[in-house]
C-alpha cells in the first residue's frame, strides 16, 4: 500500500492524494493550484500518474482547490466514477462549468493582447466530466473497489463538505486512513460541525490555519458591525466584500440578514452580483437537511422582520450599474482572492475612493491581489491598469471556514489511540511547521509534513 502527495503539500491548494493498494490506484480530490502565475502555471503540468489507469476518484467538497482538475483528469483519459455527497455534487455543477468559462475568457483576453494563456480545460470538459459524478450519502460505507471500504462523514467547512475514511486490505492485512479534507471552524453557521472520527492508522489533516487561532466570533461580529455603520453611515461610502461563492457568501448574507433581524444594523442594501454565488445560495436552500439548527430557525423566521434588502444582479449591465452607486451599500461579488470574477471591476472603480472599504474576510494565498491587498500595497494593478488603494482594507479573519489550531487540535484529539502516521497538508510551509510543534507539544505525536510529489507506504 503507497500514498503519493501530488498536492496541497507545503502548500494550501492543489489536493491531490494518490493510493494504491491491490492494483487499484484512486484519488481522493483532484484540485487546482491557487494562487499567481507560478503556481497556477503547476495546473498545466503533467499528472504524476497516468489519468488512464485511475479507478474512480472520492471528492471531499466542490472547492476549486480540490476538484478543479477533475475535467482534465477525464480528458485526458480518466473514465471511473467520482463519488461526492450530493451537495457537493450540485455545487461542482456550477462551479467547474464557471471555471473553464473564466480560463477561456482570460484565454481570449491574453490574445487581444498578443500573448497566449492556454485554458486548462474547456467548458465542454467540465460539462462533460459531471456525468462521472455518483452521489453517495453521509454515514454509509461503501466499497468503490475490491480491496477498498470508504465512508463520508461531515467535515463542517461548506455545504457537503466530507471527511473521507478508508480501509485499505491488501495481502489480509487493513489499514484504515482519514483524510480531513477542509475542516470546518466549529460553532459556525448554517453546516454542521465536524464529524469526531476516534480510529485511524494514518491521518492526513488539512493545516491552512495550523500557527494560529481565529479572533472570537463575537468580537468578529462586532468589527464587522462597526466596519459596517462607519462606512455606511458615517463615511456614506460603498462596503466590497469579495466572498468565495461556495460557503462565505452564504455565511454572510446569513450574518447580516440576522444582525439586522436583531436590530443591530439598520436598513442595508446588499448587492449578490455574482451569478454563481447566486446559484450556489439557491442550492443551499434545497439542501436544509444539511443545516444545523440555528441556521433551520432563520429560515423559518418571518421575512418581514428583516431589514436587509437583497438584489441579485442579472446580467453583466446590472453589474456595471452598480459602479454608479456612490454611497451606503454592500457589493459582495466573487471571486475571494480577488483574482477572477466581477470583483476586480468593483475594486477598480472604488480602492481610490477613501469613503470606500474592503473587507476581507479568509485566507489570501501568496501572489493573489487579495493577499497584495492584505500586505498594504498603495497601488494595483487590475484589468491592466495600476489603480491607488486609498479605500480601507480591513481584513476580518473570525469568519474563516477553516478550522483554527485550537479546534484542528480538538478533531485531532478524539483519535484514540494516536495514529501511527499522521501527515500535515493543505498549508504553507512555515505554517505546518508551527503546527507540527503545536501537536508534539499538546498531544505528544510526531507529525510529518510531505513535500510534493513525495511516496510514503502506509
Amino acid at each position: 500500500m503507497k500514498l503519493t502527495f501530488c498536492g496541497a503539500a507545503r502548500q494550501v491548494t492543489g489536493s491531490c492524494f494518490l493510493f494504491e493498494t491491490g492494483g487499484v490506484r484512486f484519488l481522493v480530490d483532484c484540485g487546482m493550484f491557487q494562487g499567481g502565475r507560478a503556481v497556477a502555471a503547476q495546473n498545466h503540468e503533467r499528472f504524476a500518474f497516468d489519468p488512464r489507469r485511475i479507478s474512480f476518484v472520492i471528492l471531499t467538497h466542490a472547492h476549486i482547490d480540490h476538484s478543479g482538475l477533475l475535467p482534465r483528469l477525464a480528458a485526458e483519459g480518466f473514465r471511473g466514477p467520482i463519488y461526492a455527497t450530493a451537495a457537493t455534487i450540485d455545487i461542482a455543477s456550477v462551479l467547474l462549468p464557471d471555471s473553464a468559462y473564466l480560463q477561456e475568457v482570460e484565454a481570449q483576453r491574453a490574445a487581444r493582447r498578443g500573448d497566449r494563456i492556454d485554458p486548462v480545460y474547456t467548458t465542454d470538459d467540465a460539462r462533460a466530466v459531471l456525468k462521472q459524478f455518483k452521489a453517495v450519502r453521509y454515514d454509509r460505507e461503501f466499497e468503490p473497489a475490491p480491496g477498498v471500504r470508504a465512508r463520508l462523514r461531515d467535515a463542517g467547512h461548506i455545504l457537503g463538505s466530507a471527511i473521507v475514511e478508508l480501509w485499505l486490505t491488501e495481502n489480509g492485512r487493513t489499514c484504515k486512513v482519514v483524510v480531513s479534507g477542509d475542516l470546518g471552524q466549529p460553532g459556525r453557521p448554517i453546516v454542521r460541525d465536524p464529524t469526531p472520527v476516534t480510529e485511524a492508522d494514518v491521518v492526513l489533516v488539512e493545516s491552512t490555519y495550523g500557527n494560529r487561532d481565529h479572533k472570537p466570533l463575537q468580537a468578529t461580529l462586532d468589527e464587522f458591525i462597526a466596519c459596517m455603520r462607519d462606512t455606511l453611515e458615517r463615511k456614506r461610502g460603498v462596503v466590497l466584500i469579495p466572498a468565495y461563492a461556495v460557503g462565505r457568501t452564504q455565511e454572510v448574507l446569513y450574518y447580516i440578514n440576522r444582525l439586522s433581524r436583531e436590530g443591530r444594523l439598520g436598513h442595508v442594501d446588499v448587492f449578490l452580483d455574482s451569478p454563481m454565488a447566486a446559484e450556489v445560495t439557491a442550492i443551499t436552500a434545497r439542501h436544509l437537511e444539511l443545516f444545523d439548527e440555528e441556521a433551520r430557525r432563520l429560515v423559518a423566521a418571518p421575512p418581514g422582520e428583516s431589514r436587509m434588502r437583497l438584489k441579485v444582479t442579472e446580467s453583466v449591465q446590472d453589474s456595471m450599474a452598480l459602479n454608479r452607486i456612490e454611497s451606503a451599500a454592500v457589493i459582495i461579488s466573487a471571486s475571494g482572492m480577488c483574482d477572477g470574477g466581477r470583483i476586480r471591476h468593483h475594486l477598480k472603480h472604488h480602492l481610490p475612493d477613501a469613503r470606500s472599504t474592503v473587507i476581507i474576510l479568509g485566507f489570501q494565498a501568496a501572489g493573489t491581489l487579495g493577499r497584495r491587498l492584505v500586505d498594504g500595497a498603495d497601488s494595483v494593478r487590475i484589468l491592466g491598469e495600476d489603480v491607488p488603494v486609498r479605500a480601507e482594507i480591513v481584513t476580518l479573519g473570525g469568519f474563516s471556514a477553516h478550522a483554527d489550531q485550537s479546534a484542528l487540535l480538538q478533531w485531532l484529539g478524539h483519535f484514540k489511540p494516536a495514529p501511527r502516521q499522521l501527515f500535515l497538508v493543505h498549508g504553507e510551509e512555515d505554517v505546518a511547521g508551527a503546527f507540527a510543534g503545536r501537536i508534539r507539544d499538546k498531544l505528544g505525536w510526531n507529525a510529518r509534513i510531505p513535500t510534493h510529489g513525495e511516496s510514503v507506504a502506509l
